[in-house]
């Protein structure tokens, strides 16, 4: 495992923000062997307005250190690929990818065996620079996909849950607040989310 600083420091955020740690959602199964991705309607999240989602690699899609899909989860990965668009799902790991990756040849793997991209990043999660380039990344897509439209799946509440949740907390941008003539306000306010 990695040294991973701003995995370190967060439960010093935690004093600040101590509900970075609490998932959104957690999977549950059937039984304690079941709590994987099988358990997601991706369609429903499709629904209810959400265009793509961020996976951790290790432990949601593979065993550990490897780079080929756990065998019980391709029908559940095929659908979220299906669902969400091929380039609206990233894998994003704190290994693949990540400035551990000399020359990125675990994240070419792991493309390749998944069939979607794997994020490049010069920070572990759940920095803010990985953040980052994680909203660079959908932002650069042909049609862009807001935070607010991710689905975040991982199983560190350290890193994934705590990623997950800076990402919910960023600021709505700031719009000029229409007025009754229907221009804009000399103010401004925030968007509704």
């Amino acid at each position: 495992m990695p040294f991973n600083l701003p995995g370190i420091l967060v439960p010093f955020h935690l004093l600040v923000h101590p509900r970075l740690v609490l998932p959104a959602i957690v999977v549950k199964g059937q039984t304690q062997h079941y709590k994987d991705i099988r358990q997601i309607d991706f369609p429903a999240l499709y629904s209810a307005g959400y265009r793509g989602a961020v996976f951790d690699k290790d432990n949601c899609l593979t065993v550990p250190h490897e780079d080929r899909l756990v065998p019980e989860l391709v029908d559940a990965w095929r659908e979220c690929r299906e669902t969400f668009g091929p380039d609206n799902v990233l894998i994003v790991s704190n290994t693949a990818g990540s400035h551990l990756d000399i020359g990125s040849i675990e994240a070419e793997s792991v493309s390749h065996h998944l069939s979607a991209p794997v994020l490049r990043h010069s920070a572990l999660k759940p920095s803010y620079a990985c953040i980052n380039a994680v909203r660079a990344y959908f932002a650069s897509l042909p049609r862009p996909v807001r935070d607010d439209e991710l689905v975040v799946v991982g199983d560190r509440l350290f890193t994934d849950v705590v990623m997950a949740n800076r990402m919910a907390r960023r600021p709505a941008p700031r719009t000029p607040a229409p007025s009754r003539s229907g221009r804009p306000a000399s103010g401004s306010a925030r968007t509704a989310r």
